[in-house]
């Protein structure tokens, strides 16, 4: 059955808080998707090429080798993947001086969830060196655990960034739930076999079977969670485990 936040009634009884909560990074809790754009724009200008904005759909959400990849494909432009990656880390960093914005009701999250002692995870495609300089604004204190998409073989869209942070805190991924905003990251989740929430931000997601789609992350409070952990788990018959590079 297709669910939308109305349809979660949290004033009934419940069963238990989720095994743990998953999040996302950027366009779930911090609001730097358009900075990533920004980014890819200054790096592909300097080196020649005007990005159309049909290609931002395409490259939001997903894994920088990925978008780096599909963007040095779509251009021509003559540069390897490891070097452009490194630019647009650089370029996305640089954006990140004047500080982070957190997405509405990112902190108020947050903070409700370290107040109940939920084990947290930050699951996100990007780099270990973005996370770091992000946590500065988000508080390393309310994540149990990250999961940097440079620390992995596979990242999103395969289930392996989702199964990797379950299998850390000890949990069934059927048993937590996470918070996504772009098809790639709800796509991972799912194929994770995660109780998913999709938050959109700059593409549209819409609604599918066994997924909650919530407006806004400032109407995913602990008892919304509560109340779509209650329900059916999405699983993935041909679910793998990850696998992981040594870090």
């Amino acid at each position: 059955m297709t669910s939308s936040l109305p349809a979660i009634d949290t004033t009934m009884p419940l069963g238990p808080d989720p095994q743990a909560v998953l999040l996302d990074m950027d366009g779930t809790l911090v609001d730097t998707e358009g900075f990533w754009w920004d980014a890819e724009v200054e790096v592909f200008r300097a080196l020649g090429h005007e990005l159309a904005d049909e290609h931002r759909e395409v490259v939001v959400g997903g894994p920088m080798t990925r978008s780096a990849g599909y963007l040095i494909e779509v251009t021509g432009a003559d540069i390897g993947l490891d070097q452009v990656r490194d630019l647009l880390n650089a370029a996305f960093l640089r954006r990140l001086e004047s500080g982070v914005p957190l997405m509405p009701g990112a902190r108020r999250l947050l903070t409700e969830l370290a107040a109940h002692g939920l084990p947290t995870a930050l699951v996100s495609a990007s780099h270990r060196t973005v996370i770091d300089r992000m946590l500065l604004s988000l508080g390393p204190e309310h994540f149990t655990l990250t999961v940097a998409g440079d620390e992995l073989t596979r990242t999103k869209p395969h289930p392996d960034p989702y199964l990797i942070a379950a299998a850390r805190l000890g949990a069934d991924p059927e048993r937590c739930v996470a918070v996504e905003d772009t098809a790639t990251g709800v796509a991972s989740a799912e194929a994770a076999g995660c109780r998913v929430i999709a938050v959109p931000s700059v593409a549209p997601n819409p609604a599918a079977e066994g997924r909650v789609v919530a407006p806004s992350l400032a109407d995913v409070a602990l008892a919304f969670l509560r109340a779509v952990a209650a329900g059916p788990a999405v699983r993935d018959p041909s679910r793998r485990g990850p696998a992981v590079r040594p870090v």
